[in-house]
């Protein structure tokens, strides 16, 4: 199961209701953050969240209101003993920013951070259980769009199997990992009683322009994250300030093909009128939601 919580949701100025962007991502023993806005580590504690479990940082931009909540959680970690290696990946000009940012204050403590900068379109990162995948977006700083791409899996057909005679037991296993097994003189072929269960692909676009590659990125995911700060309206400022308004979203999420929208990373003009963004969005593409701080969500 994949897990996300969304700990800030807001533009470039947070809100009474909305914090500064911060995604949390939970898979197995994984917890990938996208993103750290001021207060982030706050956020984690209210809503319960060990920050400890941390294994990755993903940052798509350096721009303040996506980074400015590193230092504090980076020295909240060496406070309460953090003690796995914290993978920390970025545009280009991340070693140096991150470098900086540290330099600004006495750091208490040591965690072991290692840094990987991102400068070309595709998977960068790929184990037997996921993979991530980063693409160039447009913005007035390099930034980064994520995808976080679940394995296809291979479950065992239960079901077929006791009609042959087999039940639950330690050999199950070798049929789940394709190997045929022998079973009262008889071949059993794992293929005939095993099928691929579809991984989930989750799709992040943060601050951006409307380019190619949000489409690229997006493509039949099953969820698509992405930021609407303006209604339609002002798609004049939107172009200007290299953002993306609602229409525009949807219209990704359309021609990508994905099932799920959540809009995040709302302008503080939209604080007590958010379903204008989520009318003039659903227009395009009905499965929309808009996402609040604290929001949790399960695929």
């Amino acid at each position: 199961m994949i897990e996300l919580n969304f700990l800030g949701t807001s533009q470039a100025i947070p809100t009474a209701k909305r914090n500064h962007t911060a995604i949390l991502l939970k898979y197995l023993d994984e917890a990938l953050l996208i993103d750290c806005g001021e207060g982030t580590q706050r956020q984690m504690r209210i809503a319960k969240i060990n920050p400890c479990k941390l294994t990755r940082l993903l940052i798509t931009h350096w721009h303040g209101d996506h980074i400015l909540g590193i230092p504090g959680l980076l020295q909240t970690l060496a406070l309460n003993g953090y003690n796995r290696t914290l993978h920390v990946y970025g545009p280009k000009g991340t070693k140096r920013y991150f470098e900086l940012i540290l330099s600004m204050f006495i750091f208490e403590g040591k965690i072991k951070v290692v840094i990987e900068e991102i400068d070309k379109d595709g998977i960068f990162i790929e184990n037997e259980k996921f993979s991530l995948s980063a693409y160039k977006m447009i913005h007035a700083a390099p930034c980064l769009s994520y995808v976080f791409k679940e394995k296809d899996k291979r479950r065992v057909n239960m079901q077929a199997l006791r009609k042959i005679g087999l039940k639950p037991s330690p050999i199950i296993a070798e049929i789940q990992k394709g190997h045929n097994i022998k079973h009262e003189g008889k071949t059993i072929n794992a293929e005939k009683y095993t099928f691929f269960q579809k991984g989930k692909k989750i799709c992040f676009i943060m601050d951006t322009a409307i380019n190619a590659n949000c489409i690229k990125a997006a493509e039949n995911s099953d969820l698509l994250i992405s930021e609407a700060t303006y209604a339609n309206e002002l798609e004049e400022k939107a172009s200007e300030n290299k953002h993306l308004t609602a229409k525009q979203a949807a219209d990704i999420a359309k021609k990508a093909k994905v099932k799920e929208l959540i809009i995040t990373h709302l302008s503080q003009r939209y604080e007590e009128i958010p379903e204008i963004i989520l009318k003039e969005a659903k227009k395009v593409f009905s499965n929309t939601k808009i996402a609040h701080d604290f929001m949790s969500v399960q695929l």
